[in-house]
């Protein structure tokens, strides 16, 4: 297991099988219980389609991060390599699960995030105890920061996107497919592509035929433009709303996994993705940050072609800033 604890970066060539998804959710369920997915209404008649939402807003920490973080960890202390500290860099989700982990191991955690983030996801991160140090102008610059506090500290570097991490939130796919195992497809958010992965190593472990649709916003194109290219491809992120899809450079591994197991990309503009947020709270009365809302907006940009399917949307995280929230509900549509 140690391998797979080195294996930061590099290609996944072993996607999670089906027993150590199950033991990752049995350690997950020692900290919270599953997720609902549910059907709603007045959102299936908006998107004239059978829907299920997953709700990962429902997590102890408003988001499905929390998943890999606990799997990690425990790995990592499990097999003696307990480190001093972990240091991270965020943009607010993926620190919440680092802060959450850290704290149940009784571990010291810095994590950088850039400078302008979003304040109410700043607050819950110190509020776990993590130490949240705000430098960079981007996320990519925020990692680079982190890198060097590590080194700095002889602190261990908790990846963005790793092995482990990815078998973490593939608990929540599990979930759903288990509840839902008959779904046409399932639009997926993506940042760092951890919850992609996991969507598609569950689907592929239960032998089922779902599509799987990543879901990136058109101001943060670089995934898509890997996709589509097949090699990584960076590219400035000017996103408004989307705080948790705002990656300028993805992952080798998660993009080579994304080519080989999600069928295509579909790209949202910011305006799609606070008219999906909007939507969400008017139907759902459920609070969506703009990566939670990004599969719904995909979906409602796709719903022609989607009409009387079973579909699944992830509603991946609920961690919006609250002035930002009432402005988005206020503005026209």
């Amino acid at each position: 297991m140690a391998s797979i604890l080195q294996a930061n970066s590099g290609v996944l060539a072993d996607q999670p099988s089906l027993d150590q998804l199950e033991s990752a959710a049995a350690l997950i369920y020692k900290s919270m219980p599953p997720t609902p997915q549910y059907r709603w209404p007045l959102l299936e008649a908006r998107v004239g389609t059978t829907l299920w939402v997953k709700h990962e807003n429902h997590t102890p920490t408003g988001a499905f991060k929390v998943r890999g973080g606990l799997v990690y960890l425990e790995e990592l202390c499990r097999t003696g390599e307990r480190p001093r500290g972990v240091v991270s860099a965020t943009r607010g989700n993926h620190g919440q699960s680092v802060g959450f982990a850290a704290r149940r191991y009784g571990i010291p955690a810095a994590l950088v995030v850039p400078h302008g983030n979003s304040v109410e996801k700043n607050a819950a991160m110190r509020a776990l105890g993590v130490e949240v140090i705000e430098e960079g102008h981007d996320f990519q610059a925020a990692a680079e920061i982190a890198d060097t506090i590590a080194i700095e500290r002889g602190w261990h570097r908790f990846p963005s996107f790793h092995p482990l991490l990815v078998r973490g939130v593939g608990t929540y796919a599990l979930e759903l497919f288990r509840a839902v195992p008959d779904l046409d497809t399932v639009y997926v958010p993506v940042g760092m592509g951890s919850g992609l992965c996991g969507v598609i190593a569950a689907r592929d472990a239960l032998g089922l035929r779902t599509g799987v649709v990543a879901v990136v916003s058109e101001r943060a194109p670089a995934f898509a433009l890997s996709y589509d290219q097949g090699r990584v491809v960076s590219h400035e992120v000017t996103t408004r709303v989307a705080d948790g899809m705002a990656c300028r450079t993805p992952d080798e591994a998660a993009l080579t996994i994304a080519r080989h197991g999600a069928e295509r990309v579909v790209q949202v503009s910011d305006d799609e993705v606070e008219s999906a947020m909007r939507a969400l709270f008017s139907d759902t009365h459920n609070t969506a940050e703009g990566g939670g809302a990004a599969a719904l907006a995909a979906l409602l940009k796709e719903k022609d072609e989607m009409h009387e399917r079973k579909v699944a949307v992830v509603l991946s995280g609920g961690n919006v800033d609250s002035d930002l929230f009432a402005a988005i509900l206020k503005s026209a549509e």
